[in-house]
Protein backbone atom coordinates (compact mmCIF):
# COMPACT_ATOMS: atom_id res chain seq x y z
CA UNK A 1 0.00 0.00 0.00
CA UNK A 2 3.01 2.31 0.00
CA UNK A 3 2.57 5.55 -2.16
CA UNK A 4 -1.09 5.34 -1.72
CA UNK A 5 -2.78 8.55 -0.41
CA UNK A 6 -5.21 8.26 2.80
CA UNK A 7 -8.52 8.44 0.06
CA UNK A 8 -7.00 6.03 -2.22
CA UNK A 9 -5.74 3.69 0.78
CA UNK A 10 -9.86 4.13 1.95
CA UNK A 11 -10.89 3.73 -1.59
CA UNK A 12 -9.70 0.26 -1.05
CA UNK A 13 -10.92 -0.39 2.37
CA UNK A 14 -14.47 0.58 1.07
CA UNK A 15 -13.33 -2.23 -1.67
CA UNK A 16 -12.40 -4.90 0.94
CA UNK A 17 -16.21 -4.28 2.47
CA UNK A 18 -17.44 -4.79 -0.75
CA UNK A 19 -15.60 -7.82 -1.09
CA UNK A 20 -16.16 -8.96 2.48
CA UNK A 21 -20.48 -8.56 1.67
CA UNK A 22 -20.49 -10.21 -1.53
CA UNK A 23 -18.18 -13.25 -0.19
CA UNK A 24 -20.89 -13.84 2.77
CA UNK A 25 -23.44 -13.62 0.34
CA UNK A 26 -21.98 -16.84 -1.34
CA UNK A 27 -21.07 -18.35 1.34
CA UNK A 28 -24.32 -18.59 2.45
CA UNK A 29 -26.08 -19.47 -1.01
CA UNK A 30 -23.45 -21.79 -2.04
CA UNK A 31 -23.36 -23.79 1.74
CA UNK A 32 -19.60 -23.13 2.89
CA UNK A 33 -17.76 -22.17 -0.72
CA UNK A 34 -16.71 -18.56 -1.05
CA UNK A 35 -16.77 -16.48 -4.33
CA UNK A 36 -13.63 -14.66 -3.32
CA UNK A 37 -11.89 -16.95 -0.95
CA UNK A 38 -9.77 -18.61 -3.29
CA UNK A 39 -7.39 -20.25 -0.66
CA UNK A 40 -10.24 -21.71 1.57
CA UNK A 41 -11.83 -22.97 -2.04
CA UNK A 42 -8.67 -24.83 -2.75
CA UNK A 43 -8.50 -26.72 0.08
CA UNK A 44 -12.07 -27.43 0.20
CA UNK A 45 -11.52 -28.45 -3.28
CA UNK A 46 -8.46 -30.73 -2.41
CA UNK A 47 -10.20 -32.40 0.15
CA UNK A 48 -13.31 -33.48 -1.50
CA UNK A 49 -10.54 -35.00 -4.12
CA UNK A 50 -8.71 -37.04 -1.76
CA UNK A 51 -12.05 -38.19 0.13
CA UNK A 52 -13.19 -39.32 -3.85
CA UNK A 53 -16.27 -36.80 -3.95
CA UNK A 54 -15.81 -35.42 -6.83
CA UNK A 55 -19.32 -33.84 -7.42
CA UNK A 56 -18.14 -32.07 -4.36
CA UNK A 57 -14.94 -30.86 -5.69
CA UNK A 58 -16.57 -29.40 -8.89
CA UNK A 59 -18.59 -26.62 -6.68
CA UNK A 60 -14.81 -24.76 -5.71
CA UNK A 61 -13.51 -25.67 -8.74
CA UNK A 62 -15.92 -24.29 -11.27
CA UNK A 63 -15.51 -20.85 -8.79
CA UNK A 64 -11.95 -20.98 -8.90
CA UNK A 65 -12.23 -20.72 -13.08
CA UNK A 66 -14.71 -18.02 -12.78
CA UNK A 67 -12.69 -16.13 -10.25
CA UNK A 68 -9.89 -16.36 -12.68
CA UNK A 69 -11.98 -15.70 -15.66
CA UNK A 70 -13.01 -12.66 -13.92
CA UNK A 71 -9.08 -11.69 -13.09
CA UNK A 72 -8.09 -11.73 -16.72
CA UNK A 73 -11.54 -9.52 -17.43
CA UNK A 74 -9.88 -6.61 -14.75
CA UNK A 75 -7.00 -6.96 -16.56
CA UNK A 76 -7.88 -7.28 -19.86
CA UNK A 77 -9.66 -3.68 -19.18
CA UNK A 78 -6.97 -2.30 -17.70
CA UNK A 79 -5.03 -3.01 -21.04
CA UNK A 80 -7.11 -1.47 -23.33
CA UNK A 81 -7.64 1.78 -21.50
CA UNK A 82 -3.91 1.67 -20.68
CA UNK A 83 -3.90 4.64 -22.81
CA UNK A 84 -6.06 6.96 -20.65
CA UNK A 85 -5.52 8.11 -17.27
CA UNK A 86 -5.33 5.65 -14.32
CA UNK A 87 -8.80 7.41 -13.01
CA UNK A 88 -10.55 6.39 -15.90
CA UNK A 89 -9.02 2.46 -15.77
CA UNK A 90 -10.02 2.18 -12.42
CA UNK A 91 -13.86 3.71 -13.07
CA UNK A 92 -13.53 1.64 -16.05
CA UNK A 93 -12.73 -1.59 -13.62
CA UNK A 94 -15.34 -0.51 -11.30
CA UNK A 95 -18.33 0.10 -13.90
CA UNK A 96 -17.77 -3.68 -15.04
CA UNK A 97 -18.06 -4.65 -11.41
CA UNK A 98 -21.04 -3.03 -10.75
CA UNK A 99 -22.18 -4.29 -14.21
CA UNK A 100 -21.86 -7.70 -13.30
CA UNK A 101 -23.00 -7.06 -9.21
CA UNK A 102 -26.50 -5.95 -11.00
CA UNK A 103 -26.77 -9.03 -13.39
CA UNK A 104 -26.18 -11.01 -10.34
CA UNK A 105 -29.19 -9.22 -8.52
CA UNK A 106 -31.40 -9.67 -11.18
CA UNK A 107 -30.54 -13.81 -11.22
CA UNK A 108 -30.73 -13.73 -7.56
CA UNK A 109 -33.99 -12.24 -6.97
CA UNK A 110 -35.66 -14.68 -9.95
CA UNK A 111 -33.85 -17.58 -8.05
CA UNK A 112 -31.76 -18.31 -10.62
CA UNK A 113 -28.40 -19.15 -8.36
CA UNK A 114 -26.30 -20.60 -10.56
CA UNK A 115 -26.41 -17.16 -12.47
CA UNK A 116 -25.82 -15.22 -9.66
CA UNK A 117 -23.26 -17.14 -8.52
CA UNK A 118 -21.44 -17.20 -11.81
CA UNK A 119 -21.37 -13.38 -12.14
CA UNK A 120 -20.29 -12.38 -8.43
CA UNK A 121 -17.24 -14.58 -8.51
CA UNK A 122 -16.55 -12.83 -11.85
CA UNK A 123 -16.93 -9.51 -10.15
CA UNK A 124 -14.67 -10.23 -7.60
CA UNK A 125 -11.88 -11.90 -9.67
CA UNK A 126 -12.27 -8.64 -11.78
CA UNK A 127 -12.19 -5.87 -8.81
CA UNK A 128 -8.76 -7.09 -7.90
CA UNK A 129 -8.00 -4.83 -10.82
CA UNK A 130 -8.20 -1.47 -9.26
CA UNK A 131 -5.40 -1.18 -7.83
CA UNK A 132 -2.20 -2.04 -9.88
CA UNK A 133 1.07 -0.55 -10.74
CA UNK A 134 3.30 -1.74 -13.61
CA UNK A 135 0.98 -4.28 -14.42
CA UNK A 136 1.00 -5.73 -11.49
CA UNK A 137 -1.97 -5.91 -8.48
CA UNK A 138 -0.77 -3.00 -5.86
CA UNK A 139 -3.72 -4.11 -3.13
CA UNK A 140 -5.46 -6.99 -3.18
CA UNK A 141 -9.27 -6.08 -2.21
CA UNK A 142 -10.55 -9.38 -1.88
CA UNK A 143 -7.73 -11.73 0.03
CA UNK A 144 -6.44 -10.64 3.91
CA UNK A 145 -3.85 -12.91 4.89
CA UNK A 146 -1.27 -10.45 3.13
CA UNK A 147 -2.68 -7.53 4.79
CA UNK A 148 -2.62 -9.69 7.93
CA UNK A 149 1.22 -10.72 7.95
CA UNK A 150 1.56 -7.36 7.22
CA UNK A 151 -0.35 -5.67 9.96
CA UNK A 152 1.63 -8.49 12.06
CA UNK A 153 4.82 -7.07 10.97
CA UNK A 154 4.47 -3.24 11.05
CA UNK A 155 2.70 -4.07 14.99
CA UNK A 156 6.10 -5.54 15.53
CA UNK A 157 8.00 -2.72 13.85
CA UNK A 158 6.42 -0.38 15.91
CA UNK A 159 7.26 -1.98 19.21
CA UNK A 160 10.46 -2.41 17.82
CA UNK A 161 10.76 1.89 17.45
CA UNK A 162 9.76 1.92 14.11
CA UNK A 163 7.04 3.92 12.64
CA UNK A 164 3.82 3.98 15.17
CA UNK A 165 0.63 3.90 13.10
CA UNK A 166 2.10 1.92 9.97
CA UNK A 167 0.32 -0.97 10.49
CA UNK A 168 -3.21 1.06 10.97
CA UNK A 169 -3.70 0.57 6.58
CA UNK A 170 -3.77 -3.23 7.11
CA UNK A 171 -6.04 -3.56 9.84
CA UNK A 172 -8.47 -1.24 7.81
CA UNK A 173 -8.44 -3.41 5.24
CA UNK A 174 -9.02 -6.79 7.58
CA UNK A 175 -11.52 -5.02 9.70
CA UNK A 176 -13.28 -3.56 6.19
CA UNK A 177 -13.55 -7.24 4.73
CA UNK A 178 -15.28 -8.27 8.80
CA UNK A 179 -17.36 -5.40 8.65
CA UNK A 180 -18.77 -6.08 5.05
CA UNK A 181 -18.99 -10.23 6.20
CA UNK A 182 -21.12 -9.56 8.77
CA UNK A 183 -23.66 -6.71 6.98
CA UNK A 184 -24.03 -9.01 4.10
CA UNK A 185 -25.22 -11.79 6.49
CA UNK A 186 -27.45 -9.61 7.99
CA UNK A 187 -28.95 -8.64 4.90
CA UNK A 188 -29.50 -11.89 3.20
CA UNK A 189 -31.30 -12.59 7.14
CA UNK A 190 -33.21 -9.66 6.40
CA UNK A 191 -34.38 -10.12 2.49
CA UNK A 192 -32.84 -13.08 1.60
CA UNK A 193 -32.47 -13.47 -2.15
CA UNK A 194 -32.21 -9.68 -3.32
CA UNK A 195 -29.35 -8.85 -0.67
CA UNK A 196 -27.13 -8.64 -3.67
CA UNK A 197 -28.87 -5.13 -4.70
CA UNK A 198 -27.14 -3.52 -1.87
CA UNK A 199 -23.94 -4.18 -3.22
CA UNK A 200 -24.63 -3.07 -6.86
CA UNK A 201 -25.78 0.16 -5.77
CA UNK A 202 -22.33 0.47 -3.50
CA UNK A 203 -20.61 -0.53 -6.05
CA UNK A 204 -21.71 2.16 -8.51
CA UNK A 205 -21.43 4.89 -5.82
CA UNK A 206 -17.85 3.83 -5.76
CA UNK A 207 -17.15 4.63 -9.14
CA UNK A 208 -17.56 8.47 -8.42
CA UNK A 209 -15.68 7.99 -5.15
CA UNK A 210 -12.64 6.29 -7.50
CA UNK A 211 -13.13 9.41 -9.73
CA UNK A 212 -12.89 11.83 -7.21
CA UNK A 213 -10.01 10.55 -4.93
CA UNK A 214 -7.98 10.16 -8.33
CA UNK A 215 -7.02 13.47 -9.08
CA UNK A 216 -4.35 13.32 -11.27
CA UNK A 217 -3.61 10.91 -14.22
CA UNK A 218 -0.49 9.75 -12.56
CA UNK A 219 -2.28 8.80 -9.39
CA UNK A 220 -2.44 4.94 -8.76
Amino acid sequence: MTGYSRSLIGLAIALAGLAGYVDALGFIVLSGQFVSFMSGNMTQMSVSISEGLWSVARVPAAVIVLFLVGIALGTVITHVTERFSIRARKVAVLSVVTTLLVVGSVFGSFGITPGAVTAMALAMGAVNSVFQRDGEVTIGVTYMTGALVKMGQRLTGALLGGPRWAWLQHFGMCAGLIVGAILGALMHRWIGVHALWPAAVVAAGLIEVAWLVSPSPSAR
